[in-house]
């Protein structure tokens, strides 16, 4: 099944994302770490409640990129500091539409990565509460697309996962929903 998957993702993955960036925008990239045995699963962090920003959100791994630092190598070296993830582990297969947070001001990156089976991980107690897998079949099953009502008469609508005791949503979400999408249309085997 590796080998099988590494095809069909990267004919439906940017294999070189070039973003164009806003003014005031920053750039960031994260990694989807697709984990193929036992079980076809995500990795997924809870990030610290003591951090300034994001704090207690459910992400992939990432931040923002560094001076003359590429994309992918921005998310393959916060995967590294969040998770403990040796970056030469991953395959990355390409990169999803980039997403673009309003609260931050930050447009991602996500980079799709493969690994075969999940290596030991030593998430950083500055940045991550807890690391949460969840199998793809599950994160398919439980997809929900919401509308929250905000201040003012607004509302946010998007997509949501309720898993392994956290919620995906927000960029995350969208993020997760696009990769659901590609997975159910180039290795629907994994849903």
């Amino acid at each position: 099944m590796y080998s099988d998957l590494h095809r069909p993702l990267r004919l439906a993955l940017d294999p070189a994302p070039t973003p164009t960036v806003a003014a005031g925008d920053r750039l960031a990239a994260v990694l989807a770490l697709l984990v193929e045995r036992p079980q076809p699963a995500l990795v997924f962090t809870v990030r610290s409640s003591e951090l300034s920003r994001h704090a207690g959100e459910v992400s992939f791994p990432g931040g923002l990129q560094d001076p003359g630092e590429s994309l992918a190598g921005t998310a393959l070296r916060e995967a590294h500091e969040e998770i403990g993830l040796d970056p030469s582990t991953p395959i990355l297969l390409g990169a999803l539409s980039p997403v673009h947070t309003t609260v931050s001001g930050i447009l991602v990156v996500p980079f799709v990565g493969v690994v075969g089976e999940l290596p030991a991980l030593t998430p950083s107690d500055r940045e991550i509460e807890r690391v949460v897998v969840a199998p793809i079949a599950r994160l398919a099953s439980v997809e929900a697309q919401v509308e929250y009502p905000l201040a003012g008469g607004r509302s946010w609508t998007g997509w949501v996962y309720e898993v392994e005791g956290a919620t995906v949503w927000g960029a995350t979400g969208r993020m997760l929903h696009e990769l659901l999408e590609v997975l159910r249309t180039q290795a629907p085997w994994l849903i």
